[in-house]
């Protein structure tokens, strides 16, 4: 089965990662942390490469270049909310939030914003000033209003999606930092990629993150006429994955790069501070496997096998 993206789409990709590079990349991102100006010439460099031209509810090339930008906006911690402006309702960005936590990921920044839980409940948002926190620094506290009125399913399932293809770009490069490092890297006369343990642990990461690479083109191309439940549970099966392999990636990361990885001169470190909100929002790993489990009990949780999952 050929799995690979069409040739236009593997071609704007390319030139997405090449714009969204020459913002700087990690480091880019980290100085975003205090200066503004940063996250501005993100929103430009998204511009320039037709970003807010896509519509990604028509679904076809737009939702697949949407899906590779978002991934190219992973690789490189691309300090803006692509994914909540790519679904904008009415001018405003659209948010996932946790009712009971609510935390918006640049939420910061001047705008308009609306708030959605995974039920597809609507809220309007006042966004808090932003706090100094490490994991996450642009998230920002917000108040929400009483539940007013609803957002489509789609919306829920694109942003569940989306979100899932930047994880994807950034545990990307987190291995790739961590294989440069372990061949570069010289311990006891020779190199750490030569000793058996680290090929394993490399190995593992590298089956796991090409593992949701597959998932999340299945899931980004499934047919249309699958019943809405199911592209439900595919969306939260997708992001269960994508926090999951995203857990392990960067654990081998730091591990292999030792102290190394956890300052912020690795881009390592940038690149697990600034996913921890997609890792960790609207809900946790946890929570989104308990939501899943409706699904399996009335059989339309579908599998690799034939038939469906018996309730």
């Amino acid at each position: 089965m050929n799995t690979e993206l069409p040739q236009d789409i593997t071609d704007f990709a390319a030139v997405a990662i090449k714009r969204l590079a020459r913002l700087g990349g990690p480091p880019a991102a980290l100085r975003a942390e205090t200066d503004d100006g940063v996250r501005l010439a993100a929103r430009d460099a998204l511009t320039e490469v037709g970003a807010f031209d896509l519509d990604v509810r028509s679904g076809s090339d737009d939702l697949l270049a949407a899906a590779v930008l978002c991934q190219a906006a992973g690789a490189t911690a691309l300090p803006y909310p692509l994914v909540e402006e790519l679904l904008t309702i009415d001018g405003a960005r659209l948010s996932l939030v946790n009712p009971q936590a609510p935390r918006i990921d640049h939420g910061d920044l001047t705008g308009a914003w609306l708030a959605a839980d995974l039920d597809g409940t609507r809220y309007q948002v006042r966004p808090a000033p932003r706090t100094t926190a490490k994991l996450g620094p642009f998230l920002v506290p917000a108040t929400l209003s009483a539940p007013d009125g609803t957002v489509p399913a789609a919306d829920v399932n694109l942003h569940l999606v989306l979100g899932s293809w930047r994880i994807l770009g950034a545990v990307q490069q987190a291995l790739d930092i961590a294989t440069q490092h372990v061949q570069a890297r010289v311990q006891f006369g020779k190199p750490l990629a030569d000793f058996q343990a680290v090929r394993f642990t490399v190995a593992d990461a590298a089956v796991a993150v090409r593992g949701l690479h597959e998932l999340a083109k299945y899931t980004l191309c499934r047919p249309e006429t699958v019943p809405a439940q199911t592209l439900s549970a595919d969306a939260l099966v997708l992001r269960l994955k994508a926090a999951e392999t995203a857990r392990q990636v960067l654990r081998t990361a730091h591990q292999l790069l030792g102290a190394l990885g956890f300052c912020d001169e690795s881009d390592v470190s940038v690149l697990d501070r600034h996913t921890q909100p997609l890792i960790r929002l609207p809900l946790s790993p946890e929570a989104l496997a308990l939501r899943l489990i409706p699904d399996v009990q009335d059989g339309s949780f579908e599998t690799l096998f034939n038939g469906r999952v018996p309730a």
